[in-house]
């Protein structure tokens, strides 16, 4: 059966392709499916969300894009919610729950802008510990359910986006395998489920999909289902790693959904 995916980026925020561009791709593709989740309204940085104003326009165009090719495909709108996200869900279909930031000291630290940019604010704001870091972040992961109450937990350790051979951290110490996994732990008693998302693997900064394998292993051993996202921000990847993920997670023996409608 032909994958969809339901982290999808737009020209509303930080994607390259319009949302009727996205549509017509998915469709080419053969999705049976898709579901847009722009990221929300941030009002202390407009860099790479979605503006009060295209908030607006992306539910309105989205709506009427259901509506004009309900024949060839089901759309969901979504709205990828962050940790420090401040507009209410309501109007959405499902909500996508995820952390971008680090607060420390009064300033909010983002956690996937750079390498250089994350090495800096660790060093400024950790002296460098990078498992300080890394404890605070999954702090707020272990409450994104309360704080967002969303369906779907989002690249759940994002934190190593830049990590890629261990460059900044080693994710086998003590540290980071125990606040990552308490985390990870807490979030099991949540309806919500978690991504496996291909996104960085397509943007070149890492070769395994979130979550890592030990991550990946204490959520598939719990039964609890995944879904494979592609967190795409153009044509080009809608589908990215969709199939090889799914192949991956049946020889493993862990379950994912296929429709949305299985978790809605």
């Amino acid at each position: 059966m032909k994958l969809s995916t339901y982290h999808l980026h737009t020209t509303y925020c930080d994607g390259k392709n319009t949302a009727e561009e996205m549509v017509l791709k998915a469709i080419e593709l053969g999705c049976p499916e898709i579901g847009f989740s722009g990221h929300a309204y941030m009002d202390f940085d407009g860099s790479w969300c979605m503006s009060i104003e295209n908030t607006e326009r992306y539910k309105k165009e989205i709506t009427a894009l259901k509506e004009k090719y309900k024949d060839k495909i089901r759309i969901y709108m979504g709205i990828e919610q962050d940790y420090f996200s401040c507009l209410d869900t309501d109007d959405y279909d499902y909500v996508l729950g995820s952390v971008h930031y680090v607060y420390k000291d009064g300033e909010y630290l983002p956690v996937d802008l750079s390498f250089d940019a994350t090495n800096e604010f660790v060093k400024k704001h950790y002296n460098g510990d990078m498992y300080a870091y890394c404890e605070d972040y999954y702090k707020l992961v272990k409450d994104i359910y309360n704080k967002t109450k969303c369906n779907i937990i989002g690249h759940v350790d994002l934190c190593t986006k830049f990590n890629e051979g261990g460059r900044q951290f080693d994710t086998s110490n003590e540290r980071y395998i125990k606040s990552a996994s308490e985390a990870v732990e807490a979030l099991l008693d949540t309806p919500a489920i978690f991504e496996v998302n291909t996104g960085a693997i397509s943007r070149g900064y890492r070769t395994e999909s979130y979550p890592e394998a030990f991550l990946l292993k204490i959520i598939g051993d719990s039964g609890k289902k995944f879904v494979i996202t592609s967190d795409t921000h153009s044509t080009s990847t809608i589908d990215f790693g969709l199939e090889k993920e799914a192949e991956r997670l049946d020889k493993l023996g862990y379950k994912y959904i296929t429709s949305l409608e299985e978790i809605l």
